[in-house]
């Protein structure tokens, strides 16, 4: 692989759609996390709940706006980088961007500022029905987002009329073979993303001797959430699998490193193995017996296409899409293996036991398991379409803008120090919020009304220095 112009644009909006990509995956998360953080508040008025909603409203707010601030650049790339892609099928992908800015982004915006700040200036009720809302846009931007990439991946509903992709049926267009699977799919994976987050920051604060209501209550609903989620990811993951095969055969055979079929013999399981393009060969491989065969045809013997049957142009880069889709599967067992041990010690009452460290220590360090996952995954997704931007209509080369290879080399060295600076930022800070911990849960109504004291209504100014005047330790805030 050169690094001329063609693939300098492809690593560079690989670079920052994995960095964007990140955010508002927690943001789906945290959202509907809220909204039920709050919805348990107001129907039991247990103050837990509602310390739990003011500790990761911070968080939420902070990478709400990460996520605002990098998904701009998208926009921008598709005009800068990716013309001849616009040019070609900007009359299916333009309206579906417009549709998430119509309804996902405008519904968020509105209902935002009250969710944020409105707590002591609304009824319960009115801002209850803002965290619905936001966590609701969250929900439709993704519909649409999807809706954009799956018809990328299987495109329907169109006809090429003078060069461009003019829709035809925009039912078709929106719900695509592989929207339904990929919509479902990316959601079980924010809810993921951010119950290992929870649950690492409630098993950070456990094995730091903090053993408050509201840290044991957020690891609690973490592996509940995980319990329920992980398992159910599998059998999406199946049933997505499935699509692919029929829809995008040549991802498939690269994700199962699947070179020929051999007559009457089932295909194995590639557990590990080293993908040889050249030779056209798995080197080192460990195999699973008809395994292979199970899980894509449901059947002992059965086959399905291998890479020699597309031609060498028309290949992904095997690699990366084969040990990526290791990398997502190994981490989803991880995950499901941490829900049935949580279970477990649930059903034992040791929970909360000091017996139980090796337990938080496991979600602790599944903390970043989600985030790893997700980019894994959208790894296999996209590098796996290649050499397609959409698939089997368009080709990555065909879509390019005509750059050279030092200005998009410059402006791919310039995203990497800004991203690095001004994300590495954001996410330190909003560690130093998990850090600080969950505010003690009181009786009564919030504090914050006129005259009485609160913690400022600015996210950003939320995480004093400890020793620091108000600092939100000396208030009692921290543990």
């Amino acid at each position: 692989m050169e690094l001329d112009a063609l693939m300098l644009a492809r690593l560079q909006f690989a670079f920052t759609i994995s960095f964007h990509i990140i955010f508002p995956a927690i943001t789906i998360g945290l959202a509907s996390y809220l909204a039920v953080l709050e919805g348990f508040w107001l129907k039991t008025g247990d103050p837990v709940y509602r310390a739990l909603y003011q500790y990761w409203l911070k968080i939420f707010a902070v990478n709400f706006g990460m996520g605002v601030v990098s998904g701009l650049v998208m926009a921008y790339q598709f005009g800068t980088n990716w013309s001849g892609f616009s040019d070609f099928a900007g009359g299916i992908t333009g309206p579906l961007l417009a549709y998430e800015v119509l309804t996902a982004f405008f519904l968020e915006a509105g209902f935002l500022g009250v969710m944020l700040f409105g707590l002591q200036r609304v009824g319960p009720g009115l801002h209850f029905m803002s965290t619905i809302m936001v966590a609701l846009g969250t929900l439709i931007s993704a519909t649409w987002i999807l809706a954009s990439n799956s018809w990328m991946q299987t495109p329907a509903g169109y006809e090429v009329i003078d060069g461009r992709a003019v829709p035809v049926d925009w039912l078709a267009v929106i719900f695509n073979p592989s929207f339904p699977y990929r919509l479902v799919h990316m959601t079980l994976a924010a809810y993921l993303v951010t119950a290992l987050l929870v649950a690492a920051s409630a098993a950070w604060h456990l094995l730091r001797g903090n053993a408050e209501p509201a840290v044991r209550r957020m690891f609690s609903m973490a592996l509940w959430m995980l319990l329920l989620a992980a398992p159910l990811q599998a059998v999406v993951g199946d049933f997505h699998g499935l699509n692919t095969l029929e829809h995008q055969p040549a991802k498939l055979a690269a994700i199962e490193g699947h070179w020929e079929n051999t007559p009457g013999e089932a295909v194995p399981f590639t557990l590990f193995a080293w993908p040889d393009m050249q030779a056209e060969i798995n080197r080192h491989a460990i195999e699973i017996p008809h395994l292979g065969s199970l899980i894509l045809t449901h059947s002992w013997n059965g086959q399905f296409p291998g890479l020699k049957e597309f031609p060498r142009d028309e290949r992904p880069y095997v690699p990366i899409v084969f040990f990526s889709f290791r990398v997502m599967v190994g981490l989803g067992g991880l995950m499901i293996g941490l829900a049935v041990l949580g279970a477990w010690k649930r059903w034992r009452g040791m929970l909360y036991d000091p017996s139980s460290r090796g337990l938080w220590r496991y979600a602790l360090y599944m903390g970043p398991a989600g985030i790893v996952a997700l980019l894994a995954g959208w790894f296999t997704t996209e590098v796996g379409r290649q050499p397609w931007v959409v698939y089997g209509v368009m080709r990555t080369a065909d879509a390019v803008s005509p750059h050279g290879a030092f200005e998009v080399g410059l402006t791919l060295i310039l995203f990497i120090v800004v991203y690095f600076v001004i994300f590495g930022a954001g996410t330190v800070y909003m560690l130093r919020l998990i850090r600080r911990g969950p505010p003690v849960a009181q009786e009564g109504a919030p504090s914050g009304g006129p005259g009485e004291a609160r913690t400022p209504a600015r996210p950003l100014s939320a995480a004093s220095d400890e020793g620091e005047p108000g600092s939100l330790r000396e208030n009692g805030y921290g543990r």
